[in-house]
């Protein structure tokens, strides 16, 4: 029979000082499930706004080098006022040249027509923006790998204190018909006393579980960067999650469809794009310019702008570097290098990648097998402990079988849960080695 099973933890914490102001009721969940802690996370997670706030600026950057490639009008005033006029030899004779105020108002216009810097910063525009938005794509990967594991670990950890719940409502019946055994002379007080010692124990247990739940819990919410001070409602179907542990196990590994292994194609496209910057230094760099002024000459200021005398000029300017001491050869090896490093990065992650998937395959192959003992273990402790529960009660059994049978059932249910969630975790890993998550 399917089985809705509903987990409602609030933890109530004020937070006193500075705390995210994100406590907005359009911005809670409810009846979360993982799906949503998820989305909840792609959304308010501090890193990935910080993922996205990069891709702005990098775009911001893109544009502020690529706005060199318009014209440069500029706008430009000066006033002068000679003291003392300077002095020439004219005509066999020495002679002031010049007048006291002077004064110049102009705009110039500068065009660039060939110039590395802009050529590099043209063709890598697109390979600079596609590099942090794979920086943002990684975050994501990383913040929902980090979100699963910690919703299935609170799960995991709740469920601990539900087995021990139960296990604590045995162990008071089993408490009962031994007390009352020994009320009726059937046997003596050790089992009374083993019974009182076994309850005592798992109280204590399930108050350790619970304060574990609590830290989880802090934990996922830290990882979904949702408000401490809110309240937060898990939801999930135990035979959902059950299915969803299952995976192909089938899939082979496709490098491209990891997300690192894009970043550094990225990078690899930027740096011969370097490589090609410093073969360019050998060409020139290349501008037009023009200028309009209008000048303005008079010993008397308050007349020096009462006529002026304008002057024009266009031009070309090109400059050539001829010898700089072998820099632009030194730089061309030195990108190349940088090349050859990055294709052994590649290499190297293409070696990291195929562990990765072959120890997460593994791991979760090793995983199900466990999972699959341990569930059909739970069945059989569970109807060895009414067995012999039943025959302690009618004086065939000892108490200690008793104890024993109970401590089988709490253990083979803590197994199985613990299992499952290693099952889930194992997934997630080989997921994220194979590209898919």
């Amino acid at each position: 029979m399917r089985k809705n099973l509903i987990l409602l933890f609030t933890i109530g914490i004020f937070a006193y000082g500075n705390t995210f102001s994100q406590t907005k009721n359009d911005s809670l969940l409810t009846d979360a499930t993982i799906n949503s802690c998820i989305q909840y996370a792609l959304t308010h997670q501090p890193q990935i706004q910080q993922s996205l706030i990069n891709e702005k600026i990098t775009d911001e950057t893109v544009k502020i080098k690529l706005a060199d490639w318009f014209p440069q009008l500029n706008l430009n005033y000066s006033y002068q006022n000679n003291i003392q006029l300077q002095t020439a030899y004219i005509s066999g004779g020495y002679a002031q040249t010049g007048t006291h105020n002077v004064s110049g108002l102009g705009a110039s216009v500068t065009q660039n027509i060939f110039n590395k810097d802009l050529l590099l910063a043209n063709r890598t525009a697109g390979d600079v923006r596609k590099e942090a938005a794979q920086e943002t794509s990684n975050n994501k990967i990383n913040t929902i790998a980090a979100v699963s594991k910690a919703y299935y670990d609170v799960l995991l950890t709740q469920k601990q204190v539900d087995v021990i719940d139960e296990d604590i409502s045995r162990l008071e019946r089993s408490l009962k018909d031994a007390y009352n055994q020994y009320q009726g002379g059937i046997v003596d007080k050790t089992d009374y006393k083993r019974a009182t010692i076994s309850l005592n124990n798992a109280k204590a247990q399930r108050k350790q579980i619970a304060s574990e739940v609590i830290a989880k819990y802090a934990y996922l919410k830290q990882q979904m960067g949702y408000p401490d001070s809110a309240s937060l409602t898990l939801y999930y179907d135990t035979l959902q999650i059950e299915k969803d542990a299952a995976a192909d196990t089938s899939a082979l590994v496709n490098y491209d469809s990891r997300i690192e292994y894009q970043i550094l194609q990225t990078q690899r496209k930027l740096y011969e794009a370097n490589i090609k910057y410093y073969k360019w230094s050998y060409l020139p760099t290349v501008s037009a310019f023009g200028a309009y002024n209008f000048n303005y000459l008079n010993n008397q200021f308050s007349k020096l702008y009462a006529e002026s005398f304008p002057n024009s000029l266009v031009g070309l300017q090109l400059t050539l570097p001829i010898f700089q001491g072998g820099k632009r050869i030194y730089q061309t090896r030195q990108a190349e290098q940088q090349l050859q490093i990055l294709d052994l990065d590649i290499v190297n992650l293409k070696n990291n990648i195929n562990v990765q998937y072959q120890s997460a395959l593994a791991e979760y192959k090793g995983n199900w097998a466990s999972y699959v003992s341990l569930k059909d273990n739970v069945a059989l402790a569970n109807d060895v402990y009414n067995v012999i529960r039943l025959q302690y009660q009618q004086g065939i059994k000892t108490y200690l079988d008793v104890i024993i049978a109970e401590s089988d059932l709490r253990s083979a249910q803590l197994n199985y849960f613990t299992s499952l969630y290693q099952l889930l975790e194992s997934k997630i890993d080989m997921q994220k080695a194979l590209g898919t998550l």
